[in-house]
């Protein structure tokens, strides 16, 4: 099915058939759709920052009974646990640990020494920088076409500026759905790209059926960038909930945020003391309002509500712009097998020089 290969040094860091990556999206890169990314010959990363410590050990133990194949785990590099979780990545014989803040420099020692490959996301040239003078063996680089919490870079001005500042294998991120990304993104010096969205939008990934429906039926202009959720540049599809979020004034907006947080705190369990920690902690130095603070603690349980439940009116749906142009849900193996043929034929029709 996926027999068309193209060796690259990403390929033969991490010993996967082809250079793709399935993002580690919470929620959605769970025991099932990583496998199938697996065994379809893609890297796949399990995403662990959702999951207590136990049920990380669970779920990379689920995947290893599925599949043979190299995956990863993405961890929270500021999370309390880190290197608890670190230490099951080890014990347990992960090939690859993935990181969506860069984590410091003794962790990516502590995992290398143990044969782990540590490759950090990161969105800007210099954090690409940074990371590699730590000892990184890769990064995915994200443009700001990318879902989640994104920046403002095109990933096609972002992706050569950081292949030029290191030489470590880079991913590219953000806007990558098919053949013909891959083949622009090797062109620019990647040595591989990683897809998010478009591995939600599988028959392997456990998103509930209307939620993957509301993607598929978006247009471009249906997904946006906001910073109503939590204060921090967030690309996803727009809805009525983002609509009332950036809608509201500071004090409607805090009402909305309270009345919320009081149902997600019965589904995850915390107090409002431990919400507000949690939501202070993810300011990063920015300046939010006490809704935004609230939200940012929950914003988690807003993912969940749509990705788990299917509630798209309580929840949000991160999202690269490709949702606008993926139409279908192919298993994973049909997907890579597309990518990977998809590439091949457009190697072979560029003009030769001469």
């Amino acid at each position: 099915m996926s027999g068309v290969t193209l060796e690259t040094a990403f390929t033969k860091l991490v010993g996967v058939r082809h250079p793709l990556v399935q993002t580690g999206m919470g929620w959605v890169a769970g025991p099932r759709l990583v496998s199938a990314s697996a065994n379809a010959g893609a890297l796949g990363i399990l995403a662990s920052a959702t999951m207590t410590l136990d049920q990380l050990r669970s779920a990379v133990r689920e995947v290893k009974s599925r599949t043979d194949e190299p995956f990863g785990v993405n961890l929270r590099a500021d999370a309390g646990d880190a290197r608890d979780r670190v230490r099951v990545i080890i014990d347990e014989g992960v090939r690859v640990a993935s990181f969506a803040l860069a984590p410091s420099r003794d962790l990516i020692a502590e995992l290398k020494d143990a044969g782990v490959v540590v490759i950090p996301s990161i969105g800007a040239r210099r954090h690409a920088e940074k990371v590699a003078a730590w000892g990184a063996d890769a990064v995915i680089v994200q443009g700001g076409e990318g879902g989640g919490h994104t920046g403002d870079v095109a990933t096609t001005v972002l992706l050569p500026q950081v292949v030029d500042a290191v030489d470590i294998p880079v991913i590219g991120a953000g806007g990558f759905h098919d053949g013909r990304g891959l083949v622009a993104a090797l062109a620019y010096g990647a040595a591989g790209v990683a897809m998010g969205t478009r591995f939600l939008l599988t028959s392997d990934s456990t998103v509930p059926d209307a939620v993957k429906a509301r993607y598929l039926a978006a247009t471009v202009k249906d997904v946006t960038v906001t910073t109503a959720v939590d204060g921090l540049p967030h690309r996803m599809l727009r809805t009525d909930l983002v609509d009332s979020l950036e809608r509201a004034g500071r004090t409607r907006a805090l009402v909305q945020a309270v009345r919320r947080a009081a149902g997600f705190r019965k589904l995850s369990g915390l107090s409002w003391p431990q919400m507000v920690r949690d939501g202070l902690a993810m300011k990063h130095g920015k300046e939010l309002s006490w809704s935004q603070v609230l939200l940012a603690a929950n914003t988690p349980m807003l993912l969940k509500a749509s990705m788990v439940e299917g509630r798209t009116d309580l929840g949000v749906m991160a999202s690269g712009q490709v949702a606008g142009v993926i139409e279908d849900l192919p298993s994973c193996e049909e997907l890579v097998a597309r990518v990977m043929s998809e590439a091949r034929h457009v190697l072979g029709t560029l003009p030769t020089p001469g």
